[in-house]
């Protein structure tokens, strides 16, 4: 499977700062994402793609430093 996932949308509508995705392959899917991380010139009835991609890189130091915390209570604790 790949890192990366490209869904194409609908940009249904805009309320209240909420733009109204509509999932291109099945438009029962809809959902919602702040307007502001659409494109500026985004306007109602545009198809967008948006790009899912796996952050190795980050999740392995997010793990790490998870890692490292839990290791560090655990030192602190009383036996």
């Amino acid at each position: 499977m790949p890192d990366e996932s490209i869904i194409r949308v609908s940009l249904d509508r805009v309320e209240e700062g909420l733009a109204v995705l509509l999932l291109r392959d099945d438009e029962s899917i809809r959902f919602t994402l702040p307007r502001v991380l659409l494109p500026r010139n985004a306007r109602e009835g545009d198809i967008l793609e948006i790009a899912i991609r796996r952050d190795v890189a980050a999740t392995d130091d997010a793990r790490r430093r998870v890692a490292e915390r839990i290791e560090r209570m655990r030192r602190r604790e009383p036996e």
